[in-house]
């Protein structure tokens, strides 16, 4: 029946199995994201860490940020050494390997399990998107539709994921149920990070039962006699960014965080006074990635100050029921999973006369702000005690509505104008914004503090502003930017 419901006849065999795997692997990932700041923040004597709020962001920036930076290398040595096949095995067992070094409750495990869990991801993720579209031909009419199942598959392991991880590391119940069989209650957080694991070795099992079914798609690895050195530069280049980054956070070297808005808007200077089209998209690349990095730096705090604030001041019942607060990450896929096909009939029926991708993106952020401004009277209200989970429901409404807005337009849009021969630069960069909005989200998290509804008000309020006058500005460069991408037209907005 799922098979039907999802359209997988219409489509190659492979696309089920990766539709699967990718499945379960992003079910492990966001079940332990709904867990890692709640862990490192907790008190000893309930199995967490004791960290303070402003160390775990910092934690949780860096590992989000390599999560996604290390794709860029991972994607290349994939092309050039392992394959794409070979490169979501490695990755697979290498996350999965990660998990389960969290499920052991040991300090040095921790950081080790996080560190095998980024390098993982970054060998898998873009090869199985690259496996995805290796599966059709570049006029095969089916590509969209092929990508939006791939999607969907996303959505439902990261909605599952806080359900099942959040129940084993939170309830009541099952830390009575452990209790009850000798087990030490506190522990319970690491019987989550274990499930997140088992998730992974299902993605991993999936995939390699089925693997001969790519064999005849799949690319070669595209040696060269200059791989090895290409390879050595984008390794290089990535550690080294990385260490300046980490080295941000240290007193003294926060000058260094400028690396976030100078290095674009440098880029932007110079592209856009390119007397070439392609030295000008290449601006206009740029300027979108300014908006989305702004745009994933406030989406992502959904793993620090959200996670924190449904923890410790939201009251967490339903009609006298209990739940564990890392159920609220299930809302935002839950939304994306109904309202993605509506966004997609909408932009279809409106045709030419949709906003252009730049103005998409204004609404995106527009979107973003007002999740943020609606917590402002609900930070408010936590002075007199917890507030109802209904200001959680509609911050993550808020946040889908943009992000539908802006996170698959995006990517369309990079692939679109991208030069020719610039496709995976052009990819590496729209990654490179999802990375360092990370890093910021952490940043920005850090700052988050429950003891004082003015300060915890004005907290949500400032970045409010911050994405407002961001969108503001955005949309007063819309017609500038819908040139450089040489794609001015009637009707766009």
């Amino acid at each position: 029946m799922a098979r039907d419901w999802l359209g997988f006849g219409a489509h190659p065999r492979g696309l089920a199995t990766l539709f699967t795997t990718e499945l379960w692997e992003r079910f492990s990932y966001y079940g332990m994201r709904a867990l890692l700041v709640l862990y490192m923040t907790g008190p000893v004597v309930a199995g967490g860490m004791a960290l303070s709020t402003a160390e775990a962001g910092r934690i949780y920036g860096n590992y989000t940020m390599a999560v996604y930076l290390l794709a860029i290398p991972g994607g290349y040595i994939a092309d050039a050494y392992l394959g794409a096949r070979r490169a979501v095995m490695i990755g697979g067992v290498m996350i999965a390997c990660g998990h389960f070094a969290l499920a052991v409750p040991a300090l040095p495990m921790f950081f080790v399990g996080l560190a095998l869990i980024a390098l993982g991801t970054g060998l898998f993720k873009p090869s199985i998107s690259a496996l995805v579209g290796a599966l059709y031909a570049k006029d095969d009419g089916r590509r969209d539709a092929g990508f939006s199942i791939f999607y969907m598959g996303i959505n439902i392991g990261a909605f599952i994921a806080p359900l099942v991880t959040g129940f084993l590391a939170q309830s009541a119940w099952f830390k009575a149920w452990l209790a009850a069989r000798g087990f030490d209650p506190a522990m319970s957080w690491h019987w989550g990070f274990a499930a997140a694991g088992v998730g992974m070795v299902l993605a991993v099992a999936s995939f390699r039962a089925r693997q001969d079914v790519f064999r005849s798609s799949e690319t070669a690895p595209q040696r060269s006699d200059d791989s090895a050195r290409h390879a050595a530069l984008v390794l290089a280049g990535t550690a080294a960014l990385l260490v300046l980054l980490v080295l941000s956070d240290r007193p003294g070297l926060t000058w260094l965080r400028a690396i976030f808005v100078v290095v674009p808007a440098a880029a932007i200077a110079w592209f856009a006074r390119s007397e070439q089209a392609d030295g000008r998209r290449i601006a206009a690349v740029f300027v979108l990635f300014l908006a989305s990095m702004l745009f994933w730096a406030i989406f992502e705090q959904a793993g620090v100050s959200i996670a924190l604030f449904a923890d410790r001041l939201t009251d967490n019942e339903v009609m006298g029921q209990p739940f564990p607060s890392a159920w609220y990450q299930a809302l935002n896929p839950l939304f994306v999973i109904v309202m993605a096909p509506m966004f997609a009939w909408g932009w279809v029926r409106l045709g030419e006369r949709q906003p252009s991708a730049p103005a998409k993106f204004v609404l995106g952020l527009v979107f973003l702000a007002a999740s943020f401004l609606l917590m402002v009277p609900a930070a408010k209200l936590a002075v007199a005690g917890k507030v109802s989970p209904l200001w959680l429901v509609g911050l993550f409404f808020l946040q889908t509505l943009g992000e539908l807005c802006l996170s698959p337009v995006g990517l369309s849009t990079m692939t679109r104008i991208a030069p020719a021969g610039w496709s995976a630069l052009v990819l590496g960069i729209w990654f490179l914004a999802a990375s360092w909005g990370s890093k910021l989200a952490g940043i920005l998290g850090a700052r988050f503090s429950a003891e004082e509804a003015g300060t915890l008000a004005w907290f949500f309020l400032e970045q409010a502003i911050l994405v407002a006058v961001c969108a503001v500005a955005l949309a007063t460069l819309v017609p500038w930017v819908q040139r450089l991408m040489g794609e001015e037209r009637a009707g766009a907005k």
